[in-house]
Formats: C-alpha cells, structure tokens, sequence
C-alpha cells in the first residue's frame, strides 16, 4: 500500500471520527489466499493450553490468550480508476497474565507450535514480575465463569470475501458512473471488508471461537460550479455495519425512499450516489444559514456521531478516572455525578444505553477479548445519569461483581483494554413519524449525515455539521440550507431533546475507525437512534468569505 492510498483510506476515516490507525498492517496476500481456513479449533485449543500451561507453571494466578487471525480487503476507485485494492493477513497469539497482582502481556507472530505459545506465555510471566516493582495497587479482577468450548459467528448472509473482486469493482464503476452522469465533477468510492478470527482461552476455563464480518461501503461526489470556480460535496449516507455481502444488495420492499435516502435492511449504493450528486448541485445554490436559535432535526444519519462523542466517549470508565487524558481528553461525568444517583443528562425523552448484542452493529460479538459474554445495559435512564462502560478489573470501582463486556484489542499484537460499546439513544413509546415531528416546527432545521465536528477535551462544549441541512417553516420543508454548523454543550443538548420517532425509524450509524490509546488501538462501533427533535439549539453560520 502506497503512501497516497493510504492517506485516502484514512482520510475516510477521520472525515467520521479521529483515526487513530487503520489495521491493515499485515501481510499482502491474494483475494483467494483471504478465503484459506485458518487454524482447526482443535488445533488452536491445543496452543493455547499450551500457553496457559506455561503461564500457570512460571507463577500467574490467571491467564487468557487470543490467537487472531485478521483478514481485510479495501477496494479504492476514483471516477474510471481502480486505484488500489490492498489484501491484507495478519496472524499471531497474545498472552496477558497476572502474576503478584499485576498484568504482564507478550505478543509473538505466526506462532505455530505448542512451545511458541509457551515463551510467549514464559515472557508474560516476566513483564508482569517486572511490573511489581512499579505497582501501587494489585489488580481487582471480577470473577468471571469458564464457558467450556464455544463458538459465536457474525450472522452474514454472504461473505463478502467469496464475492469476486470484479463484481465488486464493477459496482463501484457503476457508482462512479451514475454520479458523473448526474453531474458530479469528481468521485470517489470505496469498499472496506474485515473478517476477524478470534479464539480466546482462559484459566476460568473459557474456549471461544469467533469469527466477526464487517463492512463499510463509501463514495464522496464533487460539484464544481464552473463560473466560480466554487465546489460542494456531498458524501455517501451508508452505515458501517456488522453484515454481509447482502447489505449491498437490496430488495426494493427492505428500503425506505425519500429526501433522506434512509435504509432499513439494506444499502442501494446506486440509488444514494444519484442522490448525492443531485443534493451537492442543489448546495452551490443553496440559501446560506442565518445564525440564531432554531429546533433541530436530527436525522440518525447524523445523530450517531453526536452520539458517540457526547455520550460515548465520556462514559468510558477509563477516561471518567484519567487514564486517556493525555490522549484524546477525560470526562465532564465524573464518579460523583453518579454517585449522586440524580445527574442529569438530558430531559426525561433521553434513555441512553451500551448494547453489544444489536443484530448488523459493527459492535456485537458473542463474548469480548477477556471472556465475558455481551450484553445490554443502560447509561442514561429517563436523562439520569446510572452506569459507564467498564471491564473485569475496573467494575470494582463501581460497586459491581461482574464485568460488562466491553474489552478490545484490534490485533493479537495488542493488549485489550476498555473500549467504548455500541451506544443508542432509544426509539420514542409512543407512534410517531418524521412527517409528524415536523409539523409543528416553527423556525428549524432538518439535519442529515455527518460531517466535521469539534469537542473540548471533557466531551463537554462541541460544534456538529451535517452533509444536507433543510430549512423547516411553519410545520413544512421551505428549501436547503448551506454553512449550517450548531454549538451547545453536552448537558444543554440532550436536555433539549423532547421529542424522539418510534422503532419503525431505528437506524445504526457508526465509526469504522475509532482511536483510542497509547499505543493506539482502532475499534468499529455503531451508534443507533431514530430522528429526534431538539428544540432551541444554537446555530451558527460557517460560510466564509474569499
């Protein structure tokens, strides 16, 4: 992978979150040498005891190893281009021991055999002595029960890696075709594909297999107005997800049509790249925003992002006690706040919850890298704050006695830590519509799809913008809105939320790349609402002058 393509991939990225690092540092392989059965689960058992055997012998009182197997394909066009298309294979052990109280961790690539696996474990053992010296208190690790041997699989439809390269490069040329045949100047488009292998084993006397798909398809349109010289964009409204191959293939009766380009059970590529090239002519020409206090809209396209730095990031446990503060900020919602058992987070329309079982999110895996199987729990009840996301040596803190099952590593090489979960706001109790929620909106703004965004260091004070902006008069859609941008703070937003559609509008949106920690880690994790009303929100005008 050349230094251009890579920084277009991770441009993608950071365009929807900060990118810490995109895991595709493997090995380059074929197309076909990604569709290879890794290691038979007997076989894997076997290493892995191995290692656990070892660790045991030199002294820990716990151990876990996870053999991964990562496999990704990124396919990169632009207008009648492939520019790239990169396979990549990784494949190692971690091991991560206690030994005295404190956590030792080694890594080793394409380990093989039974005494691989045991210096691996071996020079665990040694880190964590090493460690001792320099710990202030032992590890609280929550009981956790063995599983026996298990197996969890991404519920796809079709792996996307069986799908020939051709077909999907056609689609892609497709898409490029119909938006430069709808006016677009330039587009680009892309495919993101990763299977991850993971078999994890622990002295509790867990032996997880799983196998976890997930996908990102994206374009960006460019309309440039030829007398000035001045451009838009508008970029694709597809959800990252936690599917197959069938997300790309639509029935017509699984999709919603309509100003938002809105998808149910699928994504019509097609369809929203011919939209998009429509909308990014219809923004040159559009009304610039009038700054002041307006109710907002707010699409689930672009309510996930809102979402998952307002909400998600602050309610990390980690970054609540300090751990991230040199990286990426802390949190406004301190331990006292929940304390309080009263902090309010938002209006009585706001329930917030942490689901790592949701069907087609990037998050939902059967069990997380230390064993524990997903859940659901609530963060934010009735706009009171009740819960953060916490692991097996952090849920002490909280009073509790079993972890939530939020912990990650994005490779074998790289210990798992706390990381955010799948986060929601939930559909409204009662039936309503988008059409509905509108119709008594005096002065507002209809906002879809995510675009940049700002947020202080505590996940307090924040700016948001979206890809379309609708002006909302008297109850009725008047026109598009351009240089739309609204300001608030964490607590003032969401305590303006007072209206939120019903299930029938629950849709995901999500991060393919989201970084945290030093080292960095990336993790792929959905955020979920319907369209949701906030009313007097701060809006400000973003255009600049030249």
């Amino acid at each position: 992978m050349n230094r251009r393509d890579f920084m277009q991939v991770a441009g993608k990225g950071a365009s929807a979150l900060m990118l810490a690092q995109i895991p595709i540092f493997g090995r380059s392989v074929s197309a076909e040498a990604l569709l290879i059965p890794g290691l038979d689960v007997a076989v894997k058992k076997r290493l892995a005891d191995a290692a656990l055997n070892a660790a045991k012998s030199k002294g820990a009182s716990y151990a876990d190893v996870r053999i991964g197997r990562y496999l990704n394909q990124f396919i990169i066009t632009r207008e009648n281009k492939v520019q790239n298309i990169i396979n990549t294979e990784s494949y190692g052990v971690g091991v991560r021991v206690i030994v005295d109280g404190c956590w030792g961790f080694a890594a080793v690539g394409d380990a093989k055999t039974e005494a691989d696996l045991a210096k691996a474990a071996e020079k665990a053992v040694a880190m964590a002595k090493a460690n001792v010296l320099l710990s202030d208190e032992p590890v609280q690790l929550a009981p956790q029960k063995g599983f026996g041997e298990i197996s969890w699989k991404t519920p796809i439809q079709k792996n996307a890696f069986e799908i020939p390269i051709k077909e999907k490069v056609d689609l892609l040329m497709d898409v490029n075709g119909a938006a430069m045949t709808n006016g677009a100047n330039f587009v680009n488009s892309q495919f993101f594909f990763v299977n991850e292998q993971k078999y994890f084993a622990s002295t509790d006397g867990s032996y997880i297999d799983q196998d976890i798909h997930r996908q990102w398809p994206g374009f960006t349109v460019t309309v440039i107005d030829p007398k000035s010289g001045k451009f838009e964009t508008r970029d694709a409204l597809s959800a990252p997800v936690g599917m197959g191959y069938e997300y790309l293939q639509v029935n017509p009766s699984d999709k919603i049509t309509g100003i938002t380009n809105r998808y149910n059970k699928g994504y019509d590529m097609l369809e929203d790249v011919v939209a998009a090239a429509k909308q990014a002519k219809q923004k040159l020409t559009a009304k610039s925003v009038e700054a002041g206090k307006y109710d907002l809209i707010l699409d689930p396209s672009h309510t996930w992002l809102t979402i998952h730095e307002s909400v998600g990031h602050p309610l990390e446990l980690d970054r609540v006690l300090g751990y991230e503060a040199n990286f990426a900020g802390t949190s406004f919602a301190t331990l006292d706040k929940w304390k309080s058992k009263s902090f309010n987070y938002g209006s009585t329309q706001v329930d917030l919850f942490a689901d790592k079982t949701q069907v087609g999110s990037l998050g939902a895996v059967g069990y997380d890298d230390e064993g524990v199987q997903t859940k659901r729990w609530d963060l934010v009840k009735d706009g009171t704050l009740v819960n953060y996301m916490a692991i097996r040596d952090q849920v002490h803190i909280l009073g509790e006695k079993e972890s939530q099952g939020c912990a990650y590593a994005d490779s074998w090489g790289t210990v798992q830590f706390q990381r955010m979960a799948n986060v929601s706001l939930a559909a409204g109790k009662e039936p309503l519509s988008v059409d509905e929620m509108i119709k008594d909106v005096k002065k507002g703004i209809y906002i879809i799809g995510d675009s940049s965004y700002s947020i202080d260091q505590q996940r307090y004070n924040f700016q948001f913008s979206g890809q379309l902006a609708y002006e909302i008069k008297d109850g009725q859609i008047v026109g598009m809105l351009k240089d739309v941008a609204y300001q608030s703070n964490t607590q003032e937003f969401w305590n303006s939320c007072v209206k939120v559609c019903d299930e029938r509008d629950f849709r995901l949106g999500g991060s393919f790349f989201d970084g945290k920690g030093q080292p960095i880690q990336s993790n792929a994790v959905s955020h979920g609402s319907a369209t949701a009303r906030f009313n007097g929100v701060n809006v400000i005008n973003t255009g600049r002058k030249i």
